[in-house]
């Protein structure tokens, strides 16, 4: 499988599995079985399993930052009795309350063949598929009919105020409408106004509030799409020492003005491209979220035909600027609710003959092909990598720079986060605002970001505009400004992050883990996050990030790689073209110290009072990636932590429902890399929890190393998803990263399978002795210390540190 999921929503739940066509046998029998069948295997066991899984999930979004907000929401813009006034995941009350009854009276009401829509998308013969089909489900029964609710809007006339407090690092203003609607003309419209608001630097509300005025660290508008009706919804973030009332007077004001004469033509042209952009992009995959399936099941169950989607694409190309005028003043006005989060102060069967007593056998497995890498060198010593994909009619460039995080190492933490964010924030000939103008008009995306060891600038661009996209992309590489009013915003923004980072508790252990590692003075001992600390940051002035430019963004220090509709017979010539004027320099070399494992564990504990739960991390140093047994170790972390049949996750979710979900990661890095378990757990579980875990690593190395079975079922994991692996340009670009990064052959990808399938059982084995450090484990836990730390010293794992979100000791 490439992509397998089940949501739910207020509206509809879906199960959608990507699976090579050799498989689709196997893929239809379990689909049928489980909506056909699955009452035999229902008890009240496995009950009480999920319904512990399920509330741990619930806890797990309560425990963030705003997590409570869209609950807060439903009860408050609808009447009581509306389906879209409770969560969607019920309360605790509700879960504790639900019986095995429930649950199989709940099963034949809804899991009939008479209230489903089955699509089938990717490479199959539409006759041969529907008899499949036919063969599976023919012998479902359709089911009682289910009555379909109509129209509520619950539309509002009177504002409604609510002010909330909890553990946010900075406060949000919220306001809701209550609309129409999705598939209405109504709600199309509105979600074009609120991507006017809301979406790029030049949107009307980031421009004003985040760019301008800097009194918010973010915003967003957009429309909660429902079936009974949706929610437009508007909100800021408040930046730091801002006032929340200017803040809601900005947002009134802006709003005011697009409620009074409607967006400009070139506000809504750049919404439609935007959005036109996103469908592209989206149904480049066959399946997940917003691929062909998904478009084309979401178009016959909500708008009764699978062909919807193409009308509704059509009547946004047509909307005009009085169009969304006319609708906003139909539908915002004073009716809003307005909720301000603060911080704390402190049918017919047929006859079947499929076998359920045996799984249908998926096959042989399809080749594998990964596509050629073309590499040519420019004069200047830019490495251009061109791989082609003809899917849809874009094309990705990745910039990858030999920087990262790692590049701080002797200079300011934070620099190179800082300064790659910059590289879009204006140039000597383009602003910040003209830069996200000229992106949105051209339907084009354009990122930053980095890792411990390489800095990326990555481009999305249509075919149809690529030589504007590309003077963009090359004017920000070569010539950035970082000119200093839009540094003073940035350098706020990051602070901002910095504090955000230090209230959530997966960020806090991030943040403070690498150090405890590493050592502070190692080029890996930094937050993960690569964000530095408030005293770091404040440090920097706009010279420090055009000296880590200058340093480090060489074309003889970088490579490029290019995936999508092209050639490189066509695209290498723009490219040289195109950067001939970025000159050689120097190529600076980084000091990756080799650091001893520990013998010893280690507990450093971090409080956070009242938290409903404790983030439990164990991690440890682990060999490079380069390492010539890697293909073992990764076949080994996947039935130890790295999939969900894994054994730590099955262990703390599946079989004692303590979590919502535990892994084991193994970090990139060219030089030693951390390892880390880490899982979510309720708080009266937090020692129970690191004893399991502990257990779980002590075990593959010793009394309970991998079976047969488990080392066959992570190999097929690791084969078997390849073939929708590289469905996009830029999941092929990803691949190439990995071979540019650590050094790999061309041929990496197409050796891959191989390589996996020949693992003996010993080798995996032999991989957890080799890349497991059970005794010298350093564990950090975010939780509160009042209800964890005596139980944690009853573990004997040593002395306790107690130590701040910044790694610092506390009391």
């Amino acid at each position: 499988v490439t992509e397998q999921n089940a949501t739910t929503s207020n509206d509809r739940t879906n199960y959608f599995e990507n699976v090579p066509k050799n498989a689709l046998d196997l893929a239809l029998w379990m689909e049928s079985d489980r909506m056909g069948h699955l009452l035999g295997v229902v008890s009240q066991a496995r009950l009480d399993e999920q319904r512990g899984v399920v509330k741990n999930e619930k806890r797990q979004r309560n425990n963030q930052p705003y997590g409570r907000v869209f609950d807060i929401i439903g009860r408050n813009v609808y009447p009581k009795r509306h389906p879209y006034s409770w969560p969607v995941i019920g309360s605790m009350k509700d879960l504790n309350a639900a019986t095995l009854d429930d649950v199989r009276k709940w099963f034949k009401k809804f899991y009939g063949a008479g209230n489903a829509v089955l699509t089938i998308a990717g490479d199959v013969d539409t006759q041969e598929v529907l008899q499949k089909v036919k063969d599976n489900f023919g012998d479902i029964p359709a089911g009682p009919s289910v009555n379909q609710r109509q129209r509520w809007i619950g539309e509002r006339h009177e504002e409604k105020r609510l002010v909330t407090f909890n553990r946010v690092p900075q406060p949000r203003i919220i306001k809701v409408w209550n609309v129409p609607e999705t598939g209405t003309e109504a709600a199309d419209y509105l979600g074009l106004a609120s991507s006017v608001l809301s979406n790029g630097k030049s949107s009307r509300l980031y421009k004003r509030l985040v760019y301008e005025e800097q009194t918010a660290t973010d915003v967003a508008a957009f429309m909660w799409q429902r079936e009974l009706g949706s929610l437009l919804i508007v909100w800021a973030t408040v930046s730091p020492d801002a006032d929340p009332k200017r803040v809601e007077e900005i947002m009134d004001e802006e709003i005011a003005q697009l409620v009074k004469k409607g967006p400009t033509k070139d506000e809504l042209a750049r919404a439609k491209v935007q959005l036109r952009a996103s469908f592209i992009r989206g149904v480049e995959s066959v399946g997940g979220f917003g691929g062909k399936a998904d478009i084309l099941a979401q178009s016959e169950v909500f708008y009764g035909s699978p062909e919807a989607y193409v009308g509704l694409l059509e009547r946004i190309d047509a909307a005009r600027p009085r169009d969304i005028r006319n609708t906003l003043k139909r539908w915002v006005h004073e009716g809003a609710f307005i909720l301000e989060v603060h911080p704390l102060a402190k049918a017919e069967t047929h006859p079947s003959n499929v076998d359920r007593a045996r799984l249908p056998s998926v096959g042989p497995p399809p080749d594998v092909v990964f596509p050629e890498l073309e590499r040519t060198t420019l004069a200047n010593g830019l490495e251009i990598i061109v791989v082609e994909h003809h899917a849809v009619p874009v094309i990705s460039f990745k910039l990858l720079v030999n920087a990262g995080y790692s590049a701080d190492h002797g200079a300011i933490p934070g620099t190179a986060k800082l300064a790659l964010k910059m590289l879009t924030e204006g140039t000597k000939r383009r602003s910040a605002l003209e830069i996200s103008d000229d992106l949105a008009r051209l339907g084009a995306e354009l990122s930053t970001s980095s890792n411990l060891d390489q800095s990326t600038v990555r481009l999305s661009a249509l075919r149809e505009d690529l030589s504007d996209a590309l003077a963009i992309f090359a004017d920000v590489i070569i010539e950035p400004a970082y000119a200093s009013d839009e540094f003073e915003r940035q350098l706020s923004q990051q602070l901002a992050e910095i504090e955000s980072e230090k209230t959530t508790p997966l960020q806090i252990a991030l943040r403070v883990l690498p150090p405890l590692l590493f050592g502070s003075d190692h080029a890996y001992g930094i937050p993960f996050t690569g964000s530095g600390t408030a005293a770091s940051v404040n440090k920097l002035n706009s010279q420090d990030l055009r000296a880590f430019h200058k340093r480090w963004f060489n074309p003889n220090g970088s490579t490029l790689i290019v995936t999508g509709d092209t050639t490189a017979k066509e695209i290498v010539p723009k490219l040289k073209k195109l950067f001939k004027d970025w000159k050689r320099g120097e190529t600076p070399l980084k000091s990756i110290a080799k650091v001893e494992r520990r013998k010893t564990p280690a507990v450093y504990l971090i409080d956070r009072p009242g938290s409903i739960q404790s983030m439990v991390f164990a991690g440890h140093i682990a060999p490079p990636k380069s390492n010539p047994h890697e293909s073992a170790i990764e076949t080994m972390n996947e039935l130890l932590g790295g999939g969900f049949n894994s054994r730590i996750n099955r262990n703390l979710r599946e079989d004692k429902h303590w979590s919502y979900g535990a892994h084991s990661v193994y970090a990139g890095a060219k030089g030693q890399r951390p390892f880390f378990v880490f899982a979510p757990v309720q708080t009266d579980k937090t020692a129970d929890a690191m004893r399991e875990i502990e257990r779980e690593l002590r075990e593959v190395q010793t009394t309970r190393p991998p079976t047969a079975a488990e080392v066959e079922r992570s190999k097929n994991i690791r084969t078997l998803s390849l073939p929708g692996k590289w469905e996009t340009a830029d999941a092929i670009a990803t691949s190439v990263e990995n071979i540019v990064r650590y050094g790999f052959d061309d041929d990496y990808w197409r050796k891959y399978p191989s390589t996996i399938r020949s693992l003996s059982d010993q080798d995996v084995a032999d991989a957890a002795n080799f890349a497991l450090n059970p005794d010298g484990i350093t564990w950090v836990v975010v939780g509160d210390r009042s209800q964890v730390e005596s139980r944690i010293r009853e573990l004997g794992l040593g002395d306790i540190t107690v130590i701040d979100a910044d790694g610092n000791p506390a009391p």
